[in-house]
């Protein structure tokens, strides 16, 4: 790994959203195997999760796999295979208040696997939720935007499966 992300120690990246839910909808759809499967990972990739163990220094272990052609062309393209084995290490849960968990990031040719770190905060605001995601940054400025993308498309997936669960 470069050094880059040592030196950008104190540079976090924070997402903001919220959804017309209750807390215990959408913190259900984070904590559960069904509800990870339902929207995690980004546009066009699905996911299957193998392990999931919520409570600091638990893990959950999914596959990711690319399903969708752009996406497919792009794993190949980048000699990335279309399905990756991801591990993430939960290191606090405070039911109905915070996720925070490290995701190892061991899935980018020719670098060196190191830990991410992420926090999502849940705030009830007026029925409503507010999710407060805080991310670290990766290795370089392409991949953190990368990550920030992926994570924006989750996002996306997230939104109307909140609503088809019969959000407010």
């Amino acid at each position: 790994m470069s050094g880059k992300a040592n030196n950008r120690s104190d540079y976090k990246i924070v997402i903001e959203r919220t959804y017309e839910a209750s807390i215990e909808d959408v913190w259900e759809l984070w904590t559960t195997r069904e509800g990870i499967e339902s929207w995690w990972g980004p546009e066009g990739f699905s996911v299957k999760v193998h392990e999931l163990d919520l409570r600091a220094g638990g893990q959950m272990v999914y596959a990711m796999t690319a399903v969708d052609p752009p996406q497919v062309q792009f794993m190949n393209k980048a000699g990335m295979p279309l399905t990756t084995e991801a591990r993430l290490t939960y290191t606090e849960i405070v039911p109905g208040k915070t996720i925070a968990y490290t995701h190892r990031a061991d899935f980018i040719p020719g670098v060196e696997p190191y830990n991410v770190g992420n926090k999502v905060d849940f705030f009830a605001v007026g029925g409503n939720v507010r999710m407060v995601l805080t991310l670290d940054p990766m290795h370089s400025d392409e991949w953190t935007q990368r990550a920030v993308m992926g994570m924006e498309s989750q996002l996306g997936k997230l939104a109307p499966v909140i609503a088809s669960r019969g959000g407010k």
